[in-house]
């Protein structure tokens, strides 16, 4: 097994476990798909980036949730070389804080690391960080409909790789 699909298996095990364990009723994991548009230097070769996610929440306080999340991306774009097509994809894993400034509005951050899937110049890892600003409505007793915009960021010592991002999700 390589080691992409090692992590990957693991994050999945994790948040089972933590989900199996805190079963609070006001904990929540929720599933989404992330889409991604390229700013600054990034957008020179990729022109979007999508992709799915998994999010857990744990309340803290009455407005407060610490969060977990883990997701893939993949960043297509035009021609770089030759007739050879930008394509890169990048598992992002961050933790941080969801704050409610009302029942359904929220303002949050978070930090971690993001690994690239390339091979060669482009691979390594990354330190991840975003602030987000997103709306939570119930559709049910246990499920609510998730929908956040964000600036993420992925810095290391070769530059930064920013994008704004769009996230929709169903949480349970």
């Amino acid at each position: 097994m390589n080691p992409l699909r090692r992590i990957l298996t693991t994050i999945v095990i994790l948040f089972i476990s933590i989900s199996t364990y805190a079963q609070q009723p006001s904990s929540k994991l929720g599933i989404g798909v992330d889409f991604a548009f390229p700013q600054s230097n990034f957008g020179s070769n990729a022109n979007y980036g999508v992709g799915p996610s998994i999010l857990f929440q744990r309340p803290i306080n009455d407005n407060l949730n610490f969060t977990a999340n883990v997701g893939y991306l993949r960043f297509n774009g035009d021609a770089v070389f030759a007739n050879i097509k930008y394509r890169e994809g990048f598992v992002p894993i961050k933790a941080g804080l969801r704050y409610f400034f009302s029942d359904y509005i929220y303002g949050g951050a978070e930090a971690g690391v993001s690994f690239s899937t390339a091979n060669g110049n482009g691979s390594g890892i990354a330190f991840a960080y975003n602030p987000t600003v997103g709306v939570e409505f119930p559709v049910s007793n246990t499920g609510s409909i998730d929908a956040g915009i964000r600036y993420e960021g992925w810095s290391r010592s070769s530059g930064t790789r920013s994008f704004i991002g769009l996230h929709a999700g169903y949480n349970f």
